[in-house]
């Protein structure tokens, strides 16, 4: 086993996914269930997502449930993998977090984001559109000035109580997203780890542009995917099943529907050949197996990518063997009992 996982953190990303059979409200209280276990089992952070009138994703508003998640923990960090700034307005973000670190100081993390809504539905019921990933440079500018004091967008505007606090910054990497961290001098979250060469020359670039900042004095690298661990390889993978399915399902039906138990979405008849080849696809190039081989596989990719921290995002219809699987990875990363 590579000495180097014994030294990476390792942490939770949850979307809420929703379980065929299952209220919305369930997969948003799982999710605040999933962050105890997670605290419990010695995880470094627990971030949650931003996704917009997507049938299988009840988690549509990360700062309030990160809120959730906050009152219902005690010591790990919480955060948003993450808030998608070109949805908002940056003071509407700065006094969000604001209030965040406020009622929990040191435990909040600011997890950004560049995309924008899957359809233009959405982007126009949120105000925006497609190009307004364009700004997305000048709003981060913006949103990390009101927490120095020093933003020029509208010199007369404070943000309260975000002004004069100080909380990491994230940027997760979607196209010029490295780029973006890099200049500004933040930590870098990327994935996801099926693409392993773009992934490792982002990571390179974003290392060679990175500018200090008062956040960030050196490069941090977040590597954000797939981990999938059980008591065997087949098991392993059945857990990749539902999501995969759903993912096949969306791209060919326009709708990403809830999570099906496994042995319901892996049925070949049910397919379509073109669904199946999005389906197959799906299913390649996730990080999953018993400990040892998880074990294995990541100590190759975090000897190669160097990355500080990674993030793991696994969804899956059976809720216990998701559970199971971050027991079984945290013994693998030896989290409990670090300090």
């Amino acid at each position: 086993m590579s000495s180097t996982i014994r030294t990476t953190q390792f942490s939770i990303l949850d979307r809420s996914r929703t379980r065929e059979g299952h209220p919305e409200a369930a997969a948003l209280q799982d999710t605040v269930a999933l962050a105890r276990q997670a605290e419990q089992l010695g995880y470094h952070r627990f971030w949650v997502s931003e996704h917009h009138s997507v049938p299988g994703v009840a988690g549509s508003a990360p700062t309030v449930l990160a809120a959730a998640v906050a009152s219902a923990t005690s010591t790990i960090r919480v955060g948003t993998g993450g808030v998608m700034l070109p949805n908002h307005r940056p003071l509407v973000v700065a006094e969000q977090f604001g209030v965040l670190e406020s009622l929990f100081p040191g435990r909040i993390d600011m997890g950004l984001g560049r995309s924008v809504g899957f359809t233009d539905g959405i982007r126009r019921a949120l105000g925006t559109d497609k190009d307004a990933t364009a700004d997305f440079g000048e709003q981060l500018d913006e949103l990390l000035g009101y927490f120095t004091g020093a933003q020029t967008a509208h010199p007369q505007v404070h943000a309260r109580p975000a002004e004069g606090l100080r909380l990491p910054a994230f940027v997760l990497a979607t196209g010029a997203g490295a780029r973006v961290a890099a200049e500004a001098g933040l930590a870098l979250v990327i994935g996801d780890v099926r693409g392993r060469e773009k992934m490792l020359d982002a990571i390179d670039s974003y290392r060679a542009a990175f500018r200090p900042s008062a956040l960030w004095p050196r490069p941090h690298v977040v590597i954000s995917g797939t981990v999938a661990v059980a008591g065997t390889t087949e098991a392993a993978r059945r857990l990749l099943v539902p999501e995969a399915r759903a993912l096949a399902h969306s791209r060919t039906h326009g709708v990403f529907p809830p999570l099906r138990p496994a042995g319901a979405a892996s049925g070949g008849e049910r397919m379509t050949e073109r669904e199946r080849g999005f389906y197959e696809d799906a299913m390649r190039g996730h990080v999953h197996g018993t400990e040892e081989e998880v074990a294995e596989a990541l100590g190759v990719l975090l000897e190669r990518s160097r990355a500080d921290e990674v993030l793991v995002t696994t969804s899956t219809y059976e809720r216990e063997a998701l559970i199971e699987s971050y027991e079984r990875l945290a013994r693998v990363a030896g989290l409990v009992g670090r300090g």
